[in-house]
Order: C-alpha cells, then structure tokens, then sequence
C-alpha cells in the first residue's frame, strides 16, 4: 500500500530538494514538482516526491486524522493483547 503524507518544508536545497519535516522526522525530499514551493510551506509527500501544496488548515485536517487513525489502531493492538 502506498501513502501520500503531509509534511512541512523546513529548507530548501539545490538541485530542487527540500529538507521536510513529517511529524517530528525530518528527511530529503525532491520538490520538482512543485517548484513553487517555500520554506514554511506544507506539501503531499509521496515516495520522495512532494506532490502539491496544501494551505495550513489541509494539513492539520491531514494531520489529525492520520493521528486519530494511530490512535485507533494502538486501541485495537492493545485489545487483542499485542502493540501497535
């Protein structure tokens, strides 16, 4: 399965690569699709690739929801005994 995540540009490098951060993990990104892409700016992460720019109340939606999906599945790992 494959997972687009929201992460916000910390910095931008050469080469069109952006340093992002997701959720607390900061990582190299290509921003070559988004060229118009800033520092402070909040992008759809897929495979390495930001895909699109999110304005800032898409990206806490995203983020609360992937959030809350965690959350679920930790509450079912531990009901069955074992850790998410």
């Amino acid at each position: 399965m494959c997972l687009a995540v929201p992460a916000k540009i910390l910095q931008l490098l050469e080469d069109e690569k952006a340093v992002v951060d997701m959720d607390g993990v900061q990582q190299t990104i290509s921003v070559a699709l988004v060229p118009e892409a800033q520092p402070g700016n909040h992008v759809v992460v897929h495979i390495g690739f930001a895909l699109c720019i999110l304005d800032e109340e898409e990206a806490r939606q995203s983020l609360a929801l992937f959030e809350s999906l965690y959350e679920r599945a930790e509450g079912e790992a531990e009901a069955e005994g074992g850790t998410a």
